[in-house]
């Protein structure tokens, strides 16, 4: 899936490399914007476009020219707002819902003086606020524009240019360029949400949890239980920790509540279990040899040996500094987290998604013990090293303990040892185990440990023993972990007789949501049942260029000129799409015709593969003659019984394990190349 469409956008890019510039220009003015900057992630698509450089795609020069000029733009248009609008601008919405980005900017400002306009650009967080504090302050222009064009001539470069030598390291490895390409945007993606949501957290938690302490205080206190005083004194506002007590017991109800609704749609089989199989198969399809080495290298830093090498050195670290209360707390942490972790493993007995070799306790899957124990592990060292250092240090050892653990769970999922609600399950009951412990853990003091000296032994323990367990098991993994793709086979009578039923019945969406029903099945060759199907007046949609996708802008264009909509079936996007006019009503609807690869060949003679897919009626809508929308019917004889008179090569066959109903009477076109259909 990620291929397909990775391949897609790298199409159209190639086909509109004016639009690529037009992006970057946009997305480096998006950045000086303030708000607007901080939230889009402008260096990181400016980074992907920049990377396809080596690949004759985009050209070197004018995208460095688009982003210098989008950037000195952006910060002109920001600096020309707070020189018209001066200080008021900052009581407006949305600035005055960011108060605190416009003090550390105007401390900046003060700080560094004219200078800041050049260092902001490189200063994440700052830079979109800066130029709009110096118009506000009336810095002269000249000496704004000289500062503006100079960092924007530095920083174009500073950003691309690594990026193309990236796309040329990456141009090497041929085909496994690709996969890998998409492997590495997929993890940056996954750790950036990640932060984000941290930010967030971090942001709006606090608030929200002292609004419910102080709710919580007041509903007991009139209380005189031992429950409703040691409540009081827990949330007292004049504790130094009030605040980050409230927000770890915010943290506790939210993975819990995460955790829990994972537990029951593994149990059920709810929609999340679906999209498991759709993940798992999308994320097989970028495996590759460089791709699996660098996973590899991860998931051994998670290993069991690691983990406890790691636990043993702080803890021997720890009775050296006679911390003993804080020894305990880590004992129970890493020692409780792997306990509970085997004890579900246990209860459930869910089956991970391919053998590998596991045995006893490990051959199970929820939750990911590598994703519950290295989050305990490192999210509780965190909190030891963040006690005793400044303020400053908080947020980069918070975000670089969690990006190394959200690493260690990726992999997991990248190899097939692990379904994706393993892994997520597996995080959320380690963070409701860590905020369990260090709620009370924080709520006495607790004796130094010596942060930085902690930090590096700690990293010195997990680079030796790391190594040493990559060392040893790297080769072995590399059979254990391979890819195992085995394409199921049966001869001919057999899927004509009842085998097609093994196949199923509707399409899963990367949701997990259960959508329209299969009602056709193709064993042959693709491009002859597309010639034939051609030559009976279907075609092929409209491509998503930018002349095309503008048709849905329009209320003129015929249904069949307007682009299909790509539908996921199990992590896959359709290998052929065409359309039909309607012959009822060709100017407001269509027939949709979607083929996926079954993954089944017939034996009969030479291999056949099987492929199984919809045809759907799709209707325009054209709401207040504005825009075009597409509605699909959820009728699916009608469409599976035209395309069944047009080819009149195939039979209808009932399914046995579908109910009949208004919408599909469980019928499916068994369809072969003419001449070979089994007998009705």
């Amino acid at each position: 899936m990620f291929t397909s469409f990775f391949s897609v956008v790298t199409a159209f890019i190639a086909a509109h490399p004016h639009l690529a510039y037009a992006a970057v220009l946009l997305l480096a003015l998006s950045e000086s914007i303030p708000v607007i900057g901080v939230f889009i992630p402008g260096t990181a698509a400016i980074l992907a476009v920049s990377a396809l450089v080596p690949s004759g795609i985009v050209k070197l020069w004018p995208l460095l020219g688009a982003a210098t000029i989008g950037a000195v733009i952006g910060d002109g248009l920001s600096f020309w707002v707070g020189h018209r609008y001066h200080r008021e601008i900052l009581e407006r919405w949305p600035l005055n819902r960011h108060l605190d980005l416009i003090t550390r900017s105007e401390a900046f400002f003060a700080r560094h003086g004219d200078k800041s306009v050049f260092i902001a650009r490189f200063t994440p967080g700052v830079r979109a606020f800066i130029p709009l504090i110096a118009g506000i302050l009336q810095m002269p222009v000249r000496r704004f524009y000289a500062a503006n064009i100079l960092s924007a001539l530095v920083w174009a470069p500073s950003h691309i240019l690594p990026a193309v030598f990236v796309g040329a390291a990456f141009s090497v490895l041929g085909a496994a360029a690709k996969p890998l390409a998409i492997l590495v945007v997929l993890v940056v993606i996954v750790i950036w949400v990640a932060i984000r949501l941290v930010r967030l957290a971090l942001r709006h938690g606090p608030p929200l949890a002292s609004r419910m302490s102080e709710l919580l205080r007041a509903h007991v206190a009139g209380s005189n239980s031992h429950w409703g005083r040691f409540v009081i004194d827990l949330l007292d506002p004049a504790r130094p920790d009030a605040r980050i007590l409230a927000l770890l017991a915010l943290l506790l109800i939210g993975s819990a509540w995460l955790f829990f609704g994972i537990l029951e749609d593994v149990v059920s089989g709810d929609p999340l279990v679906r999209a498991d199989t759709a993940i798992y198969q999308a994320l097989q399809d970028l495996r590759t040899g460089p791709g699996d080495a660098l996973m590899l290298i991860v998931t051994e830093l998670g290993d069991t040996a690691v983990v406890l090498a790691v636990t043993t050195t702080v803890l021997l670290w720890l009775a050296w500094k006679r911390s003993w209360r804080t020894a305990a707390y880590w004992l129970v942490a890493i020692g409780g987290a792997s306990a509970l972790n085997t004890a579900i493993k246990v209860a459930l007995h869910r089956p991970r998604p391919n053998e590998l070799f596991y045995t006893g306790w490990s051959a199970f899957s929820f939750p990911s013990g590598h994703s519950t124990v290295n989050l305990a592990l490192y999210g509780f060292l965190a909190i030891l090293i963040r006690r005793e250092l400044r303020p400053a240090w908080h947020l980069p050892i918070a975000f670089t303990a969690l990006s190394f653990v959200l690493l260690i769970a990726f992999s997991r999922v990248y190899l097939g040892a692990h379904w994706f609600s393993d892994v997520v399950g597996g995080l959320a009951f380690g963070t409701a185990w860590l905020s369990v412990l260090a709620f009370f853990y924080m709520r006495k003091p607790a004796s130094p440990v010596g942060a930085w000296r902690l930090t590096g032994v700690a990293c010195l323990a997990l680079a030796l023993a790391g190594g040493l367990n990559v060392y040893r098991h790297h080769s072995l993994d590399v059979e254990r972990y391979a890819v195992k793709r085995t394409i199921p086979m049966m001869t001919a009578a057999d899927w004509s007789a009842s085998g097609w039923q093994s196949l199923p019945s509707r399409r899963i969406d990367i949701t997990g949501e259960i959508e329209e029903p299969l009602t056709i099945q193709w064993a042959g060759n693709l491009s002859a049942i597309q010639q034939d199907l051609q030559d009976k007046g279907w075609r092929s949609p409209g491509a998503w260029a930018s002349s095309k996708a503008l048709l849905w802008l329009t209320t003129t264009a015929a249904p069949v000129d307007l682009p299909a909509i790509p539908r996921l079936s199990s992590g896959q996007l359709p290998t052929l799409t065409l359309v039909l006019p309607d012959s009822a009503a060709p100017d407001v609807s269509r027939l949709v015709l979607r083929l996926w690869d079954a993954g089944l060949e017939l034996t009969d003679g030479n291999l056949m593969p099987v492929w199984i897919g919809s045809v759907v009626k799709e209707r325009v809508l054209r709401p207040l003659s504005l825009v075009s929308v597409i509605s699909s019917q959820a009728d699916a004889n009608t469409p599976r019984n035209s395309l069944a008179q047009m080819l009149r090569s195939g039979r209808i066959a009932t399914r046995s394990d579908t109910k009949s109903d208004d919408e599909w009477d469980g019928g499916v076109l068994l369809l072969r190349p003419m001449g070979q259909n089994a007998p009705d």
